[in-house]
């Protein structure tokens, strides 16, 4: 819930004075930190890279995507901004269960059942991109695009793991993984742009780069 009489503010815009005295705005440091590793994952899930070299992303998933987009949630819960409170930290858990995740597949589970198991997974995050989408309407452009395009990354990914046969994993061929990694690939550039105004913004103290504010449009 929102405190009364106080709006919400856009991840990507300059901070405004007032908003949790003393404290920074973590808004650029949570888009870099998922932009990142967003886009480190998503060059495997292209197959530019094999997947024998996903674990080089754990470090990036733990620490980057991770801890760091978890701190920037709890900053943003200081300065009283809802949407990037739940955004940085939900998404730094999502980092950081991908790396839980990863690191403990069950060993007694069947392979279709740990494909099926990690569509589940992503179709819960899926879901809550959808409607943080919905919320994002309220927020800028270029945050908004972010969670657009985010919610086609993950719900493409799911369908991919979803119809993923074993084969095709062994020999990372499904078509609507690698068509998710591509998704991917252009959601981190618009999450590294969001986060390139954001922290150039603050840094200028003016309007550099356009975030597009969709919050006071009808």
């Amino acid at each position: 819930m929102t405190t009364p009489g106080r709006t919400q503010r856009d991840p990507a815009a300059p901070a405004t004075p007032g908003w949790g005295t003393g404290i920074a705005d973590p808004g650029p440091l949570g888009l870099a930190g998922f932009a990142g590793t967003t886009f480190f994952l998503s060059v495997v899930n292209t197959n530019m890279l094999g997947a024998s070299v996903q674990g080089v992303v754990f470090g990036l998933a733990f620490f980057y995507g991770g801890l760091a987009q978890l701190l920037a949630g709890m900053w943003e819960f200081t300065k009283g901004n809802t949407f990037g409170a739940l955004a940085f930290s939900s998404y730094g858990a999502f980092w950081l269960s991908f790396w839980y995740l990863l690191n403990h597949l069950p060993a007694k589970a069947a392979p279709p059942d740990v494909l099926h198991g990690v569509g589940v997974y992503l179709l819960v995050w899926t879901i809550f991109t959808a409607y943080m989408t919905v919320a994002s309407l309220r927020t800028s452009g270029a945050v908004c695009a972010v969670f657009v395009l985010l919610t086609l990354t993950f719900l493409v990914l799911t369908i991919g793991f979803f119809s993923e046969s074993v084969a095709d994993f062994e020999a990372n061929s499904n078509g609507w993984i690698h068509f998710g990694g591509w998704l991917g690939l252009i959601t981190a550039a618009a999450a590294w742009y969001a986060s390139f105004a954001g922290v150039t913004n603050a840094t200028f103290k003016r309007a550099v780069l356009p975030v597009f504010p969709l919050a006071d449009r009808g």
